[in-house]
């Protein structure tokens, strides 16, 4: 083996290294839940944060004091916008924070009601958005919203 390749070896080794170092960074898993999620023992998460990216699961609206879905859509979509900034919040994010955000809903009819609401949570841009028929979902909520954010 010449010397120049050689020495171009050893020149690429800290920068293999610091490559590794970065991939164990942006790979390393943070959970947030909120208490209601906590106490229900779930197997799930309502947000898993990989580097700078937090990947919010799905949820409705549905009071916490009586684990019951809202009797006004409306009232439905601000309780399931009020758990999204509450687990943003929990990662030092915010609602402008939003890149993708994916809503469900047995009942089409409602997009301009999820609108009405939905609108109001934002200061800026809003993120970019599917809003999806659906089947039933469970325990009869009208709306499931699932998103990612970015720091």
């Amino acid at each position: 083996m010449n010397i120049r390749k050689i020495v171009l070896m050893i020149a690429f080794i800290p920068i293999l290294v610091s490559l590794c170092i970065a991939q164990d960074s942006r790979t390393e898993r943070r959970t947030f839940n909120l208490p209601q999620t906590k106490s229900m023992d779930l197997p799930i998460n309502d947000a898993v944060l990989v580097g700078n990216t937090l990947y919010i699961s799905g949820r409705g609206g549905i009071e916490v004091a009586t684990m019951k879905v809202p009797e006004d859509p409306k009232e439905e979509a601000k309780l399931l916008m009020e758990d999204y900034k509450a687990i943003l919040a929990l990662a030092n994010m915010s609602m402008n924070d939003l890149v993708s955000v994916t809503v469900y809903s047995p009942d089409l009819k409602l997009y301009r009601t999820f609108n009405e609401v939905y609108r109001s949570y934002f200061e800026k841009d809003f993120p970019a958005r599917a809003f999806i028929g659906s089947g039933p979902l469970l325990f009869g909520i009208r709306f499931e919203m699932q998103a990612i954010a970015v720091k």
